[in-house]
This record gives structure tokens, C-alpha cells and sequence, in this order.
């Protein structure tokens, strides 16, 4: 009786988070989710503030002009020891965002955004936040032909808010998510998943094309360390400094220790697909318990399996020096 009662919720869970979404056809989602080979126009959408790795993603992408066309850069929401609050994670994502813009050289009119300053609460009540409301914007103007790649790599708020608002954005954009975890691991109580757990089941019942790189076991091998930031970044120019600094400020000035900077990952994804494999899998059912349910009838994402750690890395250190 109990898994009785769990299939129906997570049928009606899906059902009701499904019916105003335009069903894409499968021929068409698959196309949409073949890796890109060109330049695309792109948005970022990134709790900057949370730790380190999200302001070398904000950099790669900029800095990565052949490949990108970065058309905004959104704050999210977070909420740990580095802020009060979802909206004062959020703010201090904005205000790191604008830092690392004046280091670029870009200015932040009409291109940074803030964010959501809570979480989703209900599906029926989407943030009209100035991150969304740009991104619907933006998507709309988009084309299946010309798709909009959003890359969130915080939590997925500011995402699924904007798909709620404007449904049909769905057929105009790819999201490429930094978050959760494989879906053979035991729990989806990974930090940008488990902040805001009803966005992500929005995202994943949605059927908009979707694209994850799971942080367990596959980007958390995307490490690297203060010697090796020290050889490639120290005194070459001030961003370089700047992320090489925060890190070292992070670790506490620690030698023998390693970092992840995962959020690069979604980021260099785009810049060469051949440098994160991956595979078409079912979208899986995120449970209230956080955890994957699979249903092979369910339409299909793109998940990331393996990287090539040491192109990503090379790659990421010549364009903050250059």
C-alpha cells in the first residue's frame, strides 16, 4: 500500500507540473539535445557568492568569445554559512557578479540580473524576478533553429520560474545544469538540488530540452590545487590574481589541499562537447525524499557520464591568462 501510494502521488505530481508545458516531440527534443558543434548565444545563471568555482565559470564564459555568445549573467538564491538568507545569498551573488564584470572589462548594464530572493513555494506562484522576466524575454526571441543555452550552476530557481511564467520557452532553449547527482546514486541531496527541490521537479517534468552534469561521481573529479593555481595564474593579471586569491583565501592558505570547481563543467561543455561525454537517459522522477525514480516511458535528457579533466583545465588556464 505505501509504494501504491507513492506511485499515485508521483503520478499526480507529474500530471499537475505537466499539463500546461507544450509537448515537445521526441524527434525534435533529440535534436535540441545534440551536442552543439557551433557558437551559441548563452545565459548564466550562478549563486557567484557560494564558493569560488562559480567566478571561474562566469570568466570561462565570457572569456570564451569563439565559442559563447553570453548574453546575461542571472544571481541566484543560496543559503549557507556565506550568507544570512536565500536573498542575501542572492545579493551577494549580484554584487560578486559585478566585481568579476569590472575585472572583464564589461559593463553590467542590461547584462547582470538579480534573481529570486527566496525559493519556489508554489508552482502556481512563479518569481517575477528580474532574472526571469529577462530570461523569458531573451528565450522568446530565440528560435528552435537558434536556441538559447541557459546554464544554471546554483540552484535552479530563477529556471523554473521562468518556464512557469512562459511555458512556451521551452521549445526556444537548452538548459545545461551543474547539479544533482547520477541516477544510480543513493540520494539527491546535492547543494544546488536540495535548495529548491520543487524547481528542479519543475525542470525535470517540463520536457524542455535538458541537459546535467551530475556532480557525484563525474564532475567532483574536476579538481584542482593550490600549487597548480599558484604555477598558472599568480601574477599573470589581475583576474587571474583575483581567482587565484579567492581560492587561497577559501582554503586558508592550505598547500596540501585540493578543490573542486565544478561549475566550470557546465560552462566548458558548450566551449567542446568532446570533452564531457554523455548519455541519453529518462528524465527520472525527483521525489519529495530527494532521491531518483526512474520511468522509462518518460522523455528523454542528456546526462554527463566522464571528462577529460586535463583539456577542460588547459583550456580554462590560457583564456584567464591570455
Amino acid at each position: 500500500m505505501k509504494y501504491l501510494f507513492l506511485f499515485i502521488s508521483l503520478f499526480l505530481f507529474t500530471l499537475a507540473n505537466a499539463q500546461n508545458f507544450p509537448k515537445l516531440d521526441e524527434t525534435f527534443r533529440l535534436q535540441q539535445l545534440t551536442p552543439p558543434t557551433g557558437k551559441v548565444k548563452m545565459v548564466l545563471d550562478t549563486d557567484t557568492y557560494n564558493e569560488v568555482d562559480d567566478q571561474f565559470a562566469l570568466a570561462y564564459a565570457y572569456l570564451s568569445k569563439d565559442k559563447i555568445d553570453l548574453q546575461a549573467v542571472y544571481a541566484a538564491p543560496f543559503h549557507n554559512a556565506r550568507s544570512e538568507g536565500p536573498g542575501d545569498g542572492m545579493e551577494k551573488s549580484y554584487q560578486e557578479i559585478l566585481r568579476l564584470l569590472n575585472l572583464l572589462g564589461k559593463s553590467p548594464e542590461g547584462f547582470a540580473f538579480r534573481g529570486s530572493d527566496h525559493y519556489l513555494e508554489e508552482v502556481s506562484k512563479p518569481i517575477r524576478s528580474e532574472a526571469a522576466l529577462d530570461l523569458v524575454k531573451k528565450a522568446m526571441a530565440s528560435s528552435p533553429e537558434n536556441p538559447l543555452y541557459v546554464v544554471p550552476v546554483g540552484c535552479i530557481t530563477n529556471i523554473a520560474s521562468a518556464i512557469l511564467i512562459e511555458p512556451k520557452i521551452i521549445e526556444n532553449i537548452v538548459v545545461v545544469w551543474l547539479g544533482g547527482n547520477d541516477l544510480n546514486w543513493p540520494t539527491q541531496k546535492e547543494f544546488n538540488l536540495m535548495q529548491d527541490v520543487l524547481a528542479a521537479q519543475v525542470v525535470f517534468n517540463s520536457g524542455v530540452p535538458f541537459v546535467t552534469m551530475p556532480c557525484r561521481p563525474v564532475v567532483s573529479h574536476f579538481h584542482t590545487t593550490i600549487p597548480e593555481l599558484k604555477y598558472y595564474l599568480e601574477d599573470k593579471n589581475e583576474l587571474s590574481d583575483y581567482l587565484y586569491n579567492i581560492v587561497v583565501e577559501y582554503s586558508g592558505g592550505r598547500d596540501a589541499w585540493s578543490k573542486v570547481i565544478w561549475d566550470v563543467t557546465a560552462v566548458a561543455w558548450l566551449v567542446n562537447p568532446g570533452w564531457i561525454s554523455t548519455n541519453l537517459v529518462h528524465s527520472p522522477i525527483l521525489t519529495d525524499q530527494v532521491t531518483f525514480s526512474v520511468d522509462r516511458s518518460r522523455h528523454f535528457i542528456r546526462m554527463a557520464n566522464d571528462l577529460n579533466r586535463d583539456a577542460i583545465f588547459r583550456d580554462l588556464f590560457s583564456k584567464l591568462t591570455k
